[in-house]
């Protein structure tokens, strides 16, 4: 058994292998958010393309809503609303799960990694954010081997949201348009465009 001092830097490298490995991939995803009220769990899926640094583009079905960045700019666009918001990215979204993976952010620079231990087939790290001003209060992050399989992030409200990785395929040549936004004609602007 490795000793408590060894833990820490065991976890942080299972995430650093894992999260190397995500330099250019799909993969399907399926994400559940449950409130700390015990309502009824929220459930959606889409695909998540990923080209690092910086660049992502999480599609959901339904609802039908679209997450992209294009290293510079956050855009979050509903379709139900007719609606986009935009931001730049900075420090603070640096520390978010999405922009972790998009490899904009060096795991120890902004969070603590310890040691989660094996649950559901998987090995865990826990990130906890090391500024208090982040959206959420801990990060999980469960590996099969080196390929990361599932996310798990409780936020400061007590939600707790589940995102589970299937079909990844790595190692692709993602075009940018993948990762631009283009506003669509009559959809509301919320932000600053570029």
């Amino acid at each position: 058994m490795a000793s408590a001092s060894a833990e820490p830097n065991a976890a942080a490298s299972r995430v650093d292998r894992g999260l190397l490995a995500l330099s250019a991939v799909r993969a399907d995803f399926v994400q559940e958010i449950t409130v700390k009220d015990g309502a009824k769990p929220e459930r959606a899926s889409g695909t998540l393309w990923l080209r690092k640094p910086g660049r992502f583009r999480w599609e959901y079905r339904a609802p039908q809503q679209l997450i992209v960045c294009d290293g510079d700019h956050l855009w979050l666009f509903d379709a139900d609303l007719s609606q986009v918001t935009v931001r730049q990215i900075k420090q603070s979204l640096s520390q978010t799960p999405a922009m972790l993976l998009a490899g904009q952010a060096h795991v120890t620079e902004g969070f603590k990694v310890i040691e989660g231990g094996a649950l559901d087939g998987l090995l865990w790290s826990v990130l906890i954010p090391k500024n208090s001003d982040t959206d959420f209060t801990e990060i999980r992050m469960g590996f099969a081997g080196d390929s990361l399989s599932r996310l798990e992030f409780v936020d400061k409200l007590g939600s707790h949201t589940r995102i589970e990785l299937k079909n990844m395929e790595r190692h692709l040549v993602l075009p940018d348009s993948l990762f631009t936004f283009i506003v669509p004609p009559g959809v509301d602007v919320i932000g600053q465009a570029p």
